[in-house]
């Protein structure tokens, strides 16, 4: 019974000092976002640092390329987010008549199947094409918010990646003495890589298909729809939802509805076949949570770090996992919990303590 009681207790502490922390990181996550995307951002250019280091590149050089790589990368989203926040402001007022008159059309077919009329009215008269994608202008907005602390990001890229191979080395050497530890720190480190890689990839790949057909069927501001396309490749499960939704309201108010319907079956097929068929093949089992997980990640991450959390949830919850779980030997049973039964088979083992000299 006194077991069962410590265990609780102990529950109970560590819940109570989770919400602390994450509500403290939300207090400063103008800073803390900044900050784990540096992180993030260094730890995806490690093959590069490890390929220049390997052929015996100077230091210099494994320091300055890949934060090169990473300026140019930031640099260039920035350009591209303030870009595309500005034309969609000026977009939206010239759908005005054509969203007023879609608005009524549904009214009259409401109406005439038999619904009350002033119910209609009241309805339609809330809805207010200025508000139609203040989700999707505010996602980009706080994405722009947080690659315009270039400076600090900059900053810690730098410090980062100067440590970057020093890091490595010192894992190296606490391998044999602290082996859990290596062990959950390469993991998280591998993984992560991994699954940016090819998470980046795909994107690219999906957001090039996306902008073709929206330019086939002459949807305004194709090339902002297939950055956004891109950027919410990297949010799991909803998305797909969100980079799909504009577009196609759009494609509805330019060209009715069977527009919409060919955009919604094209994005549909395109996200079938790369991200649900081929590109899971490629991650394996790198995620190392279930879907369930990864759903309350998204929600919890975007909560603390607002659109910069969605993006980087995978990431941040697969170091949390690393640091609370895969560095305990006493908690890896956990692991086969984490995971999806469908996943559970291919789970990694955990890490198993090697004897050191004096053993």
């Amino acid at each position: 019974m006194e077991t069962v009681r410590s265990s609780s207790l102990a529950i109970l502490i560590g819940s109570a000092a989770a919400v602390i922390m994450l509500a403290g990181l939300r207090s400063a996550s103008a800073i803390v976002g900044p900050i784990v995307l540096a992180l993030i951002l260094t730890i995806a250019v490690s093959p590069l640092r490890g390929w220049l280091d390997r052929r015996g590149a100077p230091f210099w050089v494994c320091v300055a390329v890949p934060l090169a790589v990473l300026i140019a990368l930031l640099l260039g989203l920035g350009a591209a987010l303030a870009v595309s926040v500005a034309q969609l402001a000026a977009l939206l007022p010239d759908y005005t008549d054509e969203f007023n008159q879609l608005v009524d059309s549904f009214a009259k077919t409401l109406t005439r199947y038999g619904i009350d009329q002033g119910k209609v009215g009241n309805a339609v008269s809330r809805l207010d094409p200025g508000e139609l994608f203040t989700f999707v202008q505010g996602f980009l907005a706080g994405l722009l918010n947080a690659s315009s602390a270039i400076l600090l990001i900059v900053l810690m890229l730098f410090g980062m990646c100067i440590d970057a191979t020093g890091t490595v080395r010192q894992l190296e050497r606490l391998a044999g003495d602290r082996p859990e530890l290596v062990a959950a720190l390469r993991g998280f480190a591998r993984d992560t890589c991994r699954y940016l890689v090819v998470s980046t990839i795909f994107g690219f790949v999906v957001a090039v298909f996306d902008t073709i057909v929206l330019y086939a069927f002459q949807v305004p501001l194709p090339l902002l729809w297939g950055l956004l396309a891109f950027l919410t490749n990297y949010i799991p499960n909803v998305g797909f939802v969100i980079g799909l939704a504009p577009p196609a309201v759009l494609g509805l108010l330019t060209g009715g509805v069977g527009t919409m319907i060919w955009i919604i079956v094209a994005y549909s097929a395109i996200n079938f076949v790369l991200q649900s068929l081929i590109q899971p093949k490629f991650l394996g089992d790198a995620v190392g949570l279930s879907f369930t997980l990864v759903s309350i990640s998204l929600i919890l991450w975007a909560w603390v770090l607002g659109p910069l959390g969605a993006i980087l949830a995978v990431p941040l919850s697969t170091l949390a996992r690393a640091l609370l779980i895969d560095l305990d030997p006493s908690k890896h049973w956990l692991t086969g919990l984490l995971t999806s039964a469908v996943d559970q088979p291919a789970a990694r083992e955990p890490a198993r303590r090697r004897p050191g000299p004096k053993e």
